[in-house]
């Protein structure tokens, strides 16, 4: 599998070789599919990525929170 930078990189050129407007309809249409599918693609590890970076950014400083391992801990307390 290819890097997500190659696969970006090969996006761009896509993009550019339609813009052009010097492709029969045929090559465009069949670069278009590609283009659809890496976009996808990308997409969806950008996503992965992002949510990634929201759980480090968000998780908890492990000294802080102490695991509740009973179910009514205010029970105990009482005892």
């Amino acid at each position: 599998m290819k890097s997500f930078e190659e696969r970006l990189t090969r996006l761009e050129e896509i993009s550019e070789q339609i813009q052009d407007g010097s492709l029969p309809l045929e090559n465009a249409l069949s670069l278009f599919e590609e283009g659809v599918s890496l976009s996808k693609g990308l997409e969806k590890e950008l996503a992965k990525i992002e949510r990634k970076i929201e759980l480090l950014i968000n998780k908890p400083d492990k000294k802080e929170i102490k695991p509740e391992f009973d179910l009514f801990p205010e029970l105990n307390e009482e005892e």
